[in-house]
């Protein structure tokens, strides 16, 4: 039984024969006549000396029970160590023409799989495990999904970091052996992103095919990439249960995250758009028709130190510069005065707002702003009225003293008192303002967190989380909320079904955030992803940048300042209304279009940027992050535009720019008059750039003629 699913450029073909489904051919589009038996008989594989007498295939879910020798896809058992390696054979299923609903059974240890898989502009899967048995549960240890992915798939991109230091990828061969990641962090990390690429050799931006995985889940997961001592390649992707954490009772299930997959013939900066498109076609996504505000976040302005009248000031130099959305970050609520109390009391602070925040709000209004809160309601600091009232609502193993993380511990919102308190504390909060927007922030890892129960308490908070969120978009659909987790410690699909922006990295040091957001446009589009414009001096590093370097980096995001705009002079105030213009002349290109991303011949200059869908424009970034080996750049090459169709280019002047004149006696002369170039010279022979000077950037408008 085979089934062919076609999507954007996309084939998958599925064999239902022997169970769990089994991915014959996920990549290159095939022809709709495709002979399907004639394909998979073209494939079989021969049996070699020292194999077992059939090749057991790479299902969805891998079986030990079949002979599959390499990390299966379900891992469990019932009482006394029985039914641990259970087979599945076929038992029904549904196909619509673009999915794919099947169920297989193993009658033996009494369990059913029913595997849901759908191709659009990306392939998802999701998996079901139900316990049919009348009276015994299921301990699952480990339930993942897994694609095969072809012999010519030889080379691996993942990406690491650290707070404030996200996505950075990393390369490696991908010839022999596994590469495997664990997060048990409780939230999707800084360190392992769920996110993996396998390409052929050598590919780039824009050659070579490419197949991208990403699990969409906001807790604790493991990915998984290995190369079989039989040649055959996979991914495995899927979440992470500590021990005992998962048990399914008679006639219960258990579903998987959603496993994302793009396929590209054509290099990464493609396989991206997969990921972007399928998130833009949700109905939560934010809609072009209304742009995304430009914000000023208050934290690196202020701090803790709150004051209506000063912030009242802040506000009016916010909006005279541009800034349409003003949010009120960290310390306006019970005794937050520092970052080592008052967590849990989400009730305005008399003592700093003796008069509430309405004063501030209106004011905020008035200007024409919306007005932005931040919260962290999943944490508790011990020294709080909630602690102190609940301490049995933290999510901490009895009998051990528990692990402080900034002073705070987790609240168990799987506690139904506690998810109580939170969600009545939130309703009240954005019913009785007029906020609009919410920054939800989530600072601290899980570290031995048991639920009332004593069993780990990860995937219940996880999906806790979810249902808060879901409910105070119920009760305030015009509220947008901003998934933020020290930085960039939460960025998945899953979080963005409820959010409609992720703060990329608490770093706001444009040299930094060059990598970090490119990093993440990877696998999020533009619209959605935090990209502020910090002081001269950066907060988290020291370095001191330009106001057109650190402009041009935060254009390519959701634009927002942090920043104290009171203290500005005149000079660097037009500069920044400047600067928050060209963000908005752009907005709909940077919101709507395809973000790209260009291979150059020197590591140390980063180019990117966005095509509009149909090609009649574009705004490109080139950004030197150090100094090159060669005295000279080499042309900067642009490939995707429409190739007969020509294109004015333009430079676009940045305040305060380094750049400007570079480290070149003489500039090339298009710089300063523009060029007419057809797309097809721009892809072949390139634009040439001055000589730019280590942290500064240009940024390019195309223009179809």
């Amino acid at each position: 039984m085979l089934i062919h699913l076609t999507g954007a450029g996309t084939s998958v073909v599925i064999d239902l024969s022997a169970g769990v489904p089994t991915v014959r051919h996920w990549g290159a589009l095939l022809d709709p006549s495709t002979d399907l038996d004639a394909l998979v008989a073209a494939t079989v594989r021969p049996i070699a000396n020292g194999m077992l007498d059939v090749e057991p295939l790479i299902s969805l879910v891998p079986e030990h029970g079949s002979g599959f020798a390499g990390r299966p896809g379900l891992a469990g058992h019932r009482r006394a160590g029985r039914h641990w390696s259970p087979r599945f054979t076929y038992e029904s299923h549904v196909h619509d023409g673009s999915s794919v609903v099947a169920v297989a059974v193993d009658p033996v240890a009494q369990l059913r799989i029913t595997s849901t898989i759908a191709l659009g502009d990306v392939l998802s899967v999701r998996l079901a495990l139900t316990n049919t048995h009348a009276e015994d549960r299921y301990l699952l240890d480990r339930f993942a999904i897994t694609l095969p992915v072809p012999a010519q798939a030889r080379e691996l991109l993942q990406f690491t970091g650290r707070w404030t230091r996200e996505l950075h990828p990393y390369r490696l061969p991908f010839e022999r052996g596994a590469f495997t990641a664990e997060n048990r962090r409780g939230r999707t990390s800084h360190e392992h992103a769920p996110l993996v690429f396998v390409g052929t050799p050598a590919f780039t931006e824009w050659d070579g095919e490419v197949w991208g995985t990403h699990l969409a889940w906001s807790g604790n997961h493991e990915m998984l990439a290995e190369v079989l001592p039989d040649g055959r390649r996979l991914v495995q992707m899927g979440e992470l249960f500590h021990s005992g954490e998962m048990c399914i009772d008679p006639g219960e299930s258990y579903t998987t995250p959603e496993l994302i997959a793009s396929y590209s013939a054509h290099g990464l900066t493609p396989a991206s758009w997969g990921f972007h498109r399928s998130m833009r076609a949700r109905p939560n996504h934010p809609s072009p028709s209304k742009p995304r505000p430009v914000l000023l976040n208050t934290w690196e302005a202020v701090y803790f130190d709150h004051d209506t009248e000063r912030l009242q000031q802040l506000a009016d130099a916010a909006a005279a510069v541009g800034i349409e959305r003003f949010v009120l970050d960290d310390g306006w609520f019970g005794s937050r005065r520092d970052d080592r109390r008052g967590l849990g009391d989400w009730v305005v602070s008399d003592a700093v707002y003796p008069h509430g925040l309405k004063p501030l709000i209106d004011h905020v209004r008035g200007l024409g702003m919306e007005f932005g809160i931040w919260v962290e309601p999943e944490m508790v600091n011990p020294d709080s009225d909630l602690y102190r009232t609940h301490p049995d609502w933290a999510l901490v193993t009895a009998g051990y003293e528990p692990v402080l993380g900034r002073q705070q511990l987790v609240l168990d919102l799987a506690n139904p008192g506690a998810y109580a308190h939170v969600l009545g504390q939130l309703d009240a909060l954005l019913r009785d303002h007029d906020i609009s927007y919410v920054k939800w922030d989530m600072n601290r890892d899980h570290a031995q967190g048991s639920g009332a129960d004593g069993a780990a308490g990860t995937h219940a908070q996880t999906l806790a989380l979810y249902r808060l969120l879901d409910d105070l978009g119920e009760r305030h659909p015009s509220v947008e909320i901003e998934s933020c987790s020290s930085g960039g410690a939460r960025i998945d699909h899953e979080i963005l079904r409820r959010t409609v922006r992720v703060w990329t990295s608490d770093c706001n040091d444009a040299l930094e955030r060059q990598t970090i957001q490119r990093g993440a446009s990877m696998f999020i589009p533009p619209e959605v992803m935090g990209a502020h414009i910090g002081p001269f001096r950066s907060h988290t590093t020291g370095r001191r940048h330009s106001l057109g370097f650190r402009a041009a980096t935060a254009m390519f995001g959701h634009l927002g300042v942090e920043w104290n705009v009171m203290r500005l002079s005149d000079a660097e105030r037009a500069d920044l209304s400047a600067v928050i213009a060209l963000h908005k002349r752009f907005r709909p290109l940077l919101h709507a279009g395809d973000a790209v991303r260009f291979d150059t011949a020197e590591p140390a200059l980063n180019a990117h940027g966005v095509y509009a869908v149909d090609r009649s424009e574009a705004l490109v970034c080139a950004a030197q992050l150090q100094t090159a080996m060669s005295l000279t750049p080499a042309p900067l090459r642009l490939p995707g535009l429409t190739a007969d169709v020509r294109y004015r280019v333009e430079r676009i002047a940045l305040p305060d720019d380094r750049a400007e004149q570079g480290r070149a006696r003489v500039a090339p002369p298009w710089l300063s008059t523009g060029i007419m170039l057809s797309g097809r010279e721009l892809a072949v022979i390139g634009l040439q750039l001055s000589v730019l000077h280590p942290e500064s950037a240009v940024l390019l408008h195309l223009q179809q003629v």
